[in-house]
């Protein structure tokens, strides 16, 4: 009964997938060989298109690496062991989480009905942590605000 089990998984189809504008960047390569073999407690996928990655059945985690860089942004940024997050909550309960700081940018897009969000993003971190950071998220209270020097003779 085992070996038929272990036959019909791997029978299972590819998750079609479109890859990122920048998926031949060498940096992802790095990214997709270290990434693990379940996330979330979702086993992975064999995806049909380069530097993707896909976990669950039906699949409930896709990566993208080498998706666009986001410029900064007021969406939440969320650090998770050590990776910067754009957290985009418009198509709640699937949310989207791209890196800021990192080029190429990496997207992982979680089906929050069947996922936990943060455990995915922290199983996928070591794998994303090949690219390196070269700047992070700031807040409001990080900036400092210019203050009105100017003053008036008497």
């Amino acid at each position: 009964m085992l070996a038929g089990s272990l036959m019909l998984a791997g029978c299972a189809a590819a998750v079609p997938l479109t890859p990122a504008t920048n998926a031949t960047d060498v940096a992802c390569a790095d990214v997709i060989v270290h990434l693990p073999s379940t996330v979330a407690d979702q086993a992975s996928r064999e995806t049909n298109a380069q530097a993707t990655g896909a976990w669950g059945d039906p699949a409930a985690v896709l990566l993208h690496c080498g998706v666009t860089v986001p410029a900064p942004t007021t969406l939440p940024c969320l650090n998770i062991n050590g990776i910067d997050w754009i957290e985009d909550d418009s198509d709640a309960p699937t949310y989207r989480y791209t890196t800021y700081g990192r080029d190429p940018a990496i997207e992982i897009v979680i089906d929050s009905a069947a996922v936990s969000g943060s455990t995915a993003l922290i199983d996928v971190a070591n794998a994303v942590g090949y690219v390196p950071a070269t700047s992070a998220c700031v807040g409001a209270e990080d900036v400092q605000l210019p203050t009105d020097g100017a003053t008036t003779a008497p």
